[in-house]
């Protein structure tokens, strides 16, 4: 009940500061022996508190202040992987460029335009529930028939339709409005 004596309060900035202070230190160092790279730790170690910061107001009760080494390592755990799927996306699409021909390399504005969309697919398919995403991989991307993919998956081709049409109404929801 908001506004009740019994209700805990959300966290000061004071005390946010200090919860900062008192933890971006070993965060920091545990990024950095993931990625070897004390720049891109860095940024990850302030995303994390970002996301910590963009939650619900902080309260005794909530995870972040039970547990907040594990709550943290959790959520930068989470970042870096999103990170190391992005770079791993970038350097498949920047071999697949260096194999074209010459005088079909698109543009350098182009080349971001289209890692970005990859990066938007990406992150869509990463929302996907694992048989929704292995049914969308197999139907689009591998070209399977509909049929091949209940047979490969041991599941009746009416849940193969049934996936991806919750698949592609995930794809229509989260893409860019392009009306504007």
């Amino acid at each position: 009940m908001l506004g009740s004596p019994f209700a805990p309060s959300p966290l000061l900035p004071t005390q946010l500061e200090s919860y900062y202070s008192a933890h971006h230190g070993w965060l920091a160092h545990w990024l950095q022996r993931r990625l070897g790279n004390a720049a891109e730790a860095a940024d990850l170690m302030q995303d994390t508190f970002a996301r910590l910061l963009a939650g619900a107001p902080m309260q005794p009760q909530t995870p972040a202040l039970r547990a907040p080494k594990a709550y943290l390592a959790t959520v930068a755990k989470h970042l870096l992987l999103n990170h190391l799927r992005r770079q791993s996306l970038e350097r498949a699409w920047l071999d697949a460029l260096a194999a074209l021909p010459e005088h079909h390399v698109p543009s350098a504005e182009q080349r971001a335009e289209i890692l970005q969309a990859l990066q938007a697919v990406d992150a869509i398919l990463d929302g996907l529930k694992p048989k929704v995403r292995a049914v969308f991989i197999m139907a689009q991307i591998e070209g399977y028939a509909y049929a091949e993919i209940a047979a490969l998956l041991g599941m009746g081709e009416r849940s193969v339709k049934r996936y991806m049409a919750e698949a592609l109404t995930e794809c229509v929801l989260q893409a860019p409005d392009r009306t504007a």
